[in-house]
């Protein structure tokens, strides 16, 4: 298993993207409300998955409840949740059909990492697209 992968993460970030973030908060002083905005600023496709602000949009972004609710699939699931709690929004993310989970910066759940690679998904763990996209000289 190889998780963060540089080329991978480099290939993930290199392009405009359709990226669900689970966890979005519409409040500005939550990482996830930062690292959304920059994805859309990015150019990527971004749907927020909060069941709490269903319906609503976060820096114009639609939300939705559950990952299941994002058509088409995004190809990224980017992970605001506690390292426990990743495991199912990995698990939803096999299911969904995404291409890659992406875990924040703080969250590492090595069972769930295991399973998304199992089921052929690029795994990034305990980083954040808002430092890599610059720090890869990604910056659009």
């Amino acid at each position: 298993m190889a998780i963060n992968d540089e080329g991978e993460i480099r290939e993930l970030l290199g392009a405009p993207r359709r990226i669900a973030v689970v966890g979005a908060s519409p409040n500005p002083a939550r990482p996830s409300n930062g690292v959304l905005a920059f994805l859309i600023a990015q150019g990527h496709n971004v749907i927020a998955v909060n069941p709490g602000h269903a319906g609503k949009t976060i820096h114009g972004a639609p939300v939705v409840a559950t990952l299941a609710d994002v058509e088409p699939p995004a190809e990224i699931v980017d992970i605001f949740r506690n390292s426990e709690d990743a495991g199912s929004a990995v698990d939803d993310a096999i299911v969904h059909g995404a291409k890659a989970v992406w875990m924040q910066i703080g969250v590492v759940n090595e069972a769930a990492a295991k399973r998304a690679d199992a089921a052929g998904l690029v795994v990034v763990m305990d980083r954040c697209p808002k430092v890599e996209i610059p720090r890869l000289g990604l910056l659009r």
